[in-house]
């Protein structure tokens, strides 16, 4: 498959196929899978380096600031990681004041995260960043694009993980 994109900045040249490359592997999509991917997170890297923070921070933030009071459970199933990785980086954004966890009022054993006004903050300017760098790419192919693309993300994504993706895309409570 070749891929021809309609912006003049980038366009790919035509390349010889790698040793052992199958026909039917899209290899210029991925490959811009993950260029896409390196700067569509590279701004937010650069604002969360500057408080000691790095990738799983800004997920746990995103889905914190989007779902208040989302149960520490709740939340280790959307990023499906561990539970020691998860209270690693909780910690942090707790001990500096992003974050903070509040006992649940009706079963005392749950957790219930919050985005302090620091966390709002921070959340809302990454997504602001990564909203600007979506309506751009969005710009360039038209007021369809945006549905299309949704569509196009949400099959890259495993069947048995839609339903829960659906949920939290769903957003604040």
């Amino acid at each position: 498959m070749s891929v021809t994109l309609s912006t003049p900045v980038l366009q790919p040249a035509p390349a010889a196929p790698p040793e052992g490359a199958h026909a039917d592997v899209p290899y210029e999509l991925i490959e811009l899978f993950f260029f896409a991917y390196r700067d569509f997170v590279g701004d937010p890297d650069r604002i969360l380096a500057d408080y000691g923070f790095g990738r799983a921070h800004h997920r746990v933030l995103h889905f914190v600031q989007r779902r208040p009071g989302l149960t520490i459970a709740e939340l280790l199933d959307i990023l499906q990681i561990t539970k020691q990785s998860l209270n690693r980086v909780l910690k942090e954004l707790v001990e500096t004041g992003f974050v903070e966890s509040r006992t649940g009022t009706q079963d005392k054993r749950q957790r219930h995260l919050h985005a302090t006004s620091a966390g709002r903050e921070l959340a809302v300017r990454l997504a602001q960043l990564q909203g600007k760098r979506i309506n751009g790419a969005l710009a360039q192919v038209g007021p369809e694009a945006g549905a299309i693309v949704a569509r196009y993300l949400s099959g890259l994504i495993d069947p048995s993980e839609r339903k829960k993706v659906q949920d939290a895309l769903a957003g604040p409570r």
